[in-house]
Order: structure tokens, then C-alpha cells, then sequence
């Protein structure tokens, strides 16, 4: 009676599972829904559902800024020395190389000319991605030459800033001094009649904030960033007091007049091309 036996394979009759493909997916760690990466990135790369807005990288951020093929691209093989021979967990050229590859950058700023909205722009972006987005001898150095740049081709200037890291550490009195070039380029820049728009992100911190980010005729923010010097598990800490709902988010430094907007991402372009239009005086 072989006909009615049960084969001795018992899997050959249990369906079989399929198998999703990697990498498809996203959980939102605003609102914890899972999310489609193709509609993430449709969307600028903000939740749907929450408003969560990620992190982007400096070549992402230009990408939705910029006219389509109009970046041109400055200063790109800059790299950072290792002036101090740092020593730590991890050496400072190591560390620098291991953010190479894991960003494909060379530096945690990129800067260069756009066209946006049909109009010459000089664009500098931090990358929260490569060492924080901490401010060394090349940061400085790219934002510096993107003010001076707009400063000769009389050009409205664009910076996005992504820093926890303020200045770098591992320069030491190098990357401080960052903080005071770029400003002073600010300041030269400003009694040429330039303008300067800066949009904060999260997070934007320490050396940067305490210098170029926050010297713009006009300070944008993205929703729900984290916008200050010193963090507020620090601040808390030191002053011995709770500290107010929201301290530090871009809602409560527009309440407290730090920033003048808040504007979603996928409406900075279209912002910024308005703002840029109104305070021409061509």
C-alpha cells in the first residue's frame, strides 16, 4: 500500500516562504511606522505620517536644492592634516579615513556654485555624517572660500549646517580658530551688501552655531531641530534646574526669536528661491 504512505520528506509539502528583499523598509524613529524607502525618498526623505525629517547627506541636500545638473563643485580635494598627532581610541587619520568610506566624502563640508531657481548661488553644506559635522581646518577652510567666493562674483550665499560636533577636537587650537575666519569673512562679506542665508538642521551645535550659522541676515531651521551651543543633559547638569519644554528645538528658538523660520524641507527650495528674489536688488 505504498500509494497511501506519507513521503518520508514532510517539507515537500509546506509551502514555501518568500523571501523579502532587503532594504526596502524603513522604521520612522519619529512615529515607529514602517516606511517605503522609494516613498521616503520621493518625499525628500521625511516621514509621511510624523513629519520625522531624517538626516541627509551633503550630496543628497544639494541634489534638492540645486537646479537639476547645474552643481559645480569647489575645493573638493581638501583633506585634513593630523596636526597634534592625536592620540585616542581610534587615531585621527584612521578616523578620518573610516568616515571616507562610509560617506564617500572627503571632508564633512562641501561647497560650490548652483543654480537655483535660475540663479546664481553659492552653496556651502555640513554633513552631520563625517565626524559629526565638526568644524576643522578644511571645514573652515571650504566655508571660508564659499563667502569669499560669493564676495567677488557678488552672489547670495547659502550655508546648510549639520554640526554636533562644533569644533574638532582632534586640531585643537586650528579648528577654534575656524570659528573666527569664517565670521570675519561674514563680516566683509556683509559690508559688500551681501546675502547671507543660513538653515540650521539637526543637529546644530557648539563652534558652528557659535559662529557662521548663527550670523545670517536670514536664519532658517528645519522642523524639530536641535539648535544651541552646549546640549541639555549638559546645561541641566550644570545649572542644577528642569529645563522648559522644547528647549533647544527650532520651535522654541522661533518663540524666542533666534531663528527667523521654520520651514520643511520640501519647501526650502522653493523659500529660499523667494527670499533670494525679494532681497535682490537687481
Amino acid at each position: 500500500m505504498a500509494f497511501f504512505s506519507r513521503p518520508k520528506d514532510r517539507s515537500l509539502g509546506k509551502p514555501k516562504k518568500k523571501e523579502i528583499p532587503g532594504g526596502l523598509w524603513a522604521k520612522c524613529p519619529g512615529c515607529g511606522d514602517l516606511l517605503y524607502n522609494k516613498t521616503l525618498k520621493d518625499n525628500l526623505e521625511v516621514c509621511p505620517k510624523c513629519d520625522h525629517h531624517y538626516t541627509v547627506g551633503a550630496y543628497e541636500r544639494i541634489e534638492q536644492l540645486a537646479d537639476p545638473g547645474t552643481f559645480r563643485e569647489f575645493y573638493k580635494d581638501l583633506e585634513s592634516r593630523d596636526p597634534l598627532k592625536f592620540k585616542g581610541p581610534s587615531d585621527y587619520p584612521t578616523k578620518i579615513r573610516k568616515d571616507q568610506a562610509a560617506t564617500g566624502l572627503k571632508e564633512a563640508a562641501v561647497a560650490g556654485e548652483i543654480l537655483m531657481g535660475g540663479k546664481r548661488t553659492s552653496l556651502c553644506v555640513t554633513d552631520s555624517r563625517f565626524i559629526m559635522g565638526s568644524m576643522g581646518s578644511v571645514v573652515g577652510e571650504k566655508v571660508t572660500r564659499s563667502i569669499e567666493y560669493a564676495t567677488n562674483e557678488k552672489l547670495p550665499l547659502v550655508i546648510v549646517s549639520g554640526s554636533g560636533g562644533g569644533a574638532r577636537m582632534y586640531e585643537g587650537m586650528m579648528s577654534l580658530m575656524q570659528m573666527a575666519k569664517t565670521s570675519a569673512a561674514l563680516d566683509r562679506f556683509n559690508k559688500k551688501g551681501g546675502l547671507f542665508i543660513s538653515v540650521l538642521t539637526n543637529p546644530t551645535m557648539a563652534g558652528i552655531m557659535a559662529s557662521f550659522a548663527s550670523l545670517g541676515d536670514i536664519i532658517l531651521a528645519e522642523p524639530r531641530a536641535l539648535i544651541g551651543f552646549t546640549g541639555p543633559r549638559v546645561i541641566e547638569q550644570t545649572i542644577k534646574q528642569e529645563l522648559p519644554e522644547g528647549f533647544q528645538r527650532s520651535e522654541f528658538l522661533l518663540k524666542h526669536g533666534l531663528i527667523d523660520m521654520i520651514v520643511h524641507r520640501t519647501a526650502l527650495k522653493e523659500t529660499l528661491i523667494k527670499l533670494i528674489e525679494y532681497t535682490s536688488k537687481g
